[in-house]
């Protein structure tokens, strides 16, 4: 079983069933909800499946006349599992039920796509008791998924970040003070750009409240206005400024991104290969493209190679390094984003950004060279 598996819960070693639970301080908030995982293996032969899963519910510490409240049968669907892709965890929350102690019964079937009803394969039932739980940490953890790794992991990335922008600033001859408190805003500016920017390219999913549908685009779009107005109101020369930004930018993102790997985001799609990672969605853990780990190596490369050319060429790309580091990153998001389990947002947006990165990577890098 993949270590990462075992976060959140027994992996399913003690029970093919198991219930989500809340750390104790949460565990009485409301509102409540089960949030109820199932883990199978896939079927070794034949081609891709489809897995139901019949979920019963009834309610044990009923002290009244039963409700409706009180019981529940639901259905969950995983579709086209690979056969061979090993432990997978299915995992469905069930809303508006009373709070209390459960008994809930799994029976689950593969059906082979394009077969008939000989086709298909019974999986193991399972029976688990267990509690209902506080409703956001239902919907926001899963096996594989580490409550709060995601906003750690960006906090720790920002520090970072700081500390490094901090001691370029200085080999580029820019007082620290006045570029960390100019960071900061950029930073809380930037947050708030990135919730625009998400929903303004999501206009058709609902509202999100927490700190889910965060675009990195409209972080670094917001932050970067942030950098060039206010160097500029500072009277700041913006192009070292930049320059010394960028590489701590990168940093951000080099660790911000172990955050969505821990914290159920950005999953990538499922493969049987095994350089595969075991990972999860907040809904369906399986072997997966590590594409959160791909895009934190690439971003940690070209921060230690922007890094080096700040250090030690302070005075020759006047803002060139900003875009051409930048734009390398951009490259390195568009290329992964196929293997990202998240469709695309608009039809052609993946081309045209991936084109515009391009040359303008490419006019940065030939600019020193020839200019």
């Amino acid at each position: 079983m993949p270590r990462l598996a075992q976060v959140g819960g027994a992996a399913g070693t003690a029970s093919a069933l198991e219930f989500i639970t809340s750390p104790s301080a949460l565990a009485d908030v409301g509102p409540q909800a089960l949030g109820l995982t199932y883990w199978f293996d896939a079927p070794i032969t034949g081609g891709a499946y489809d897995v139901v899963v019949r979920l019963t519910g009834r309610r044990l510490d009923v002290s009244e006349a039963r409700t409706p409240a009180d019981d529940f049968v639901a259905r969950a669907t995983l579709s086209a599992v690979q056969p061979g892709s090993g432990r997978t965890s299915l995992t469905h929350r069930v809303v508006g039920k009373a709070p209390g102690r459960w008994r809930v019964t799994a029976e689950a079937i593969a059906i082979h796509k394009g077969g008939d009803r000989s086709d298909v394969v019974r999986l193991p039932s399972a029976e688990a008791v267990g509690t209902s739980t506080f409703a956001l940490v239902a919907t926001m953890r899963a096996p594989g998924v580490v409550l709060g790794a995601w906003p750690a992991m960006v906090a720790i990335g920002v520090v970072l970040a700081l500390v490094l922008q901090g001691f370029l600033s200085r080999v580029h001859g820019l007082a620290p003070a006045e570029v960390t408190v100019l960071a900061l805003v950029a930073t809380a500016l930037g947050a708030v750009g990135a919730k625009l920017y998400y929903r303004l390219t999501h206009m058709q999913e609902p509202g999100n409240r927490s700190l889910a549908g965060l675009s990195v685009q409209g972080f670094v779009i917001t932050a970067t206005a942030t950098f060039v107005i206010g160097g500029t109101v500072q009277g700041v020369a913006v192009g070292h400024l930049l320059d010394a930004t960028v590489p701590a930018l990168l940093v951000g993102q080099a660790v911000g991104r172990l955050g969505c790997l821990l914290g159920g985001c950005c999953a990538g799609v499922p493969t049987r290969s095994r350089w595969g990672v075991w990972s999860s969605d907040r809904r369906i853990g399986t072997r997966r493209v590590p594409v959160q780990l791909m895009e934190s190596a690439a971003a940690g490369a070209l921060a230690l190679i922007t890094t080096v050319i700040a250090w030690l060429v302070p005075t020759s790309w006047g803002g060139l390094l900003f875009v051409g580091g930048l734009a390398a990153y951009v490259v390195v998001r568009q290329v992964l984003f196929p293997l990202r389990g998240l469709p695309r947002a608009t039809r052609h947006g993946r081309r045209v950004t991936l084109a515009v990165a391009l040359i303008a990577a490419t006019g940065a890098l030939m600019t020193p060279l020839f200019g």
